[in-house]
């Protein structure tokens, strides 16, 4: 229901956005030169539809929409801020207001998302400290999630970034779902599995699938079953809602929620060994109430993109989607975590936000 209102809001917003844009484009030259209004209207339209099909062309639909609604969000900051400019201080040169306005709303959009366009297709590091009473070795966790293959990076770039995670020497390897996307090849997903197959983690790797990892309808060239076997032949361990012990840590892979037929985690967690050091893969972080009332010592999510976009964050927030849009917090001594993911799904932009993956240091 949330994502249909979303849905229904950005359509409106385009709509908006189109007459609004028509409006501005008609009043500089030559378009402001057609006597006849709804020519004028009309050509404006097609000027803006012919910009839109090319985008899409070169950056999918769903990137162009948000290239169309900056680009919108910054000529209505601009009409606000040249109003009043020429309002007081230029107000013998009115004419020229249209064509700054769409000038530096342009620039400005170009310049906002090449920013938000790197701080996506390039990843950082991100390191936390966490602390526990139990008896327990220190163990060092390198954790990821979203890297959503073929989309940012293909096979080969997945592997060099697997190699810089390999150099921080992680006890354990943790991926909290969307390994792969609706629409990842599979010779991608062949060579993300064997990059995972060289990971130098004494106590193994382990992923929990997240709601892109099953795939949608038959919008690639191989199934769950295929990617199933590829990670389990690399040495993968898959947990969907299961528990397995190794060393100190007791690892529990949740079932994404998406899926109704998942277990209660108190279900899951009832019988485990509590000295252990516990920690709950969940892609979606959507049930923090119930993960912090169990015996969970760290709960690791992404799925969130870290917000995406700041606008997106703040809506996020507000309409309580996720129980955290990202970063660290401790709820009844269960510590969350929360990450931006390593890669994107179909948008090639963040704001606000970065592209990660995170080391834990657990002492």
């Amino acid at each position: 229901m949330i994502w249909l209102i979303l849905l229904l809001i950005v359509l409106a917003m385009l709509s908006i956005g189109v007459i609004y844009m028509v409006s501005v484009f008609s009043k500089i030259s030559p378009l402001n030169r057609i006597e006849k209004k709804k020519v004028k209207k009309s050509v404006s339209f097609l000027i803006i539809v012919i910009l839109f099909i090319v985008t899409s062309m070169i950056m999918s639909v769903m990137n162009a929409i948000i290239i169309f609604l900056f680009l919108l969000m910054f000529l209505i900051v601009y009409e606000v801020i040249l109003g009043m400019l020429f309002k007081f201080v230029f107000k013998k040169k009115r004419e020229i207001k249209p064509y700054l306005q769409i000038v530096f709303a342009i620039i400005t959009t170009a310049v906002y998302l090449s920013v938000a366009y790197y701080l996506c297709n390039n990843v950082w590091e991100t390191k936390y400290t966490l602390h526990t009473d139990k008896k327990i070795e220190n163990v060092r966790i390198a954790m990821f999630a979203d890297s959503h293959l073929s989309t940012t990076f293909d096979g080969d770039e997945f592997a060099e970034y697997m190699k810089k995670i390999n150099e921080e020497s992680p006890d354990i390897v943790i991926i909290a779902g969307d390994f792969v996307d609706d629409w990842s090849k599979k010779d991608d997903m062949i060579r993300g599995c064997a990059a995972l197959g060289k990971m130098d983690a004494p106590l193994g790797v382990y992923l929990s699938f997240g709601n892109h990892d099953e795939g949608f309808y038959d919008s690639r060239n191989f199934s769950a079953k295929d990617l199933e076997n590829e990670l389990e032949k690399n040495g993968v361990h898959i947990l969907e809602d299961e528990v397995s012990y190794i060393g100190d840590l007791c690892i529990v892979g949740r079932r994404d929620a998406m899926f109704g037929d998942r277990k209660e985690i108190s279900n899951l967690l009832k019988d485990v060994d509590d000295s252990k050091y516990i920690v709950v893969i969940d892609h979606e972080p959507v049930d923090y109430a119930n993960e912090a009332e169990t015996s969970a010592d760290l709960v690791l999510s992404g799925h969130t993109h870290g917000g995406q976009f700041f606008s997106l964050d703040i809506i996020g927030k507000i309409l309580k989607i996720n129980d955290r849009n990202y970063g660290h917090e401790k709820r009844n001594g269960t510590d969350f975590i929360v990450t931006s993911g390593i890669s994107n799904w179909a948008l090639k932009f963040k704001t606000g936000t970065k592209s990660e993956y995170v080391i834990i240091d657990v002492k």
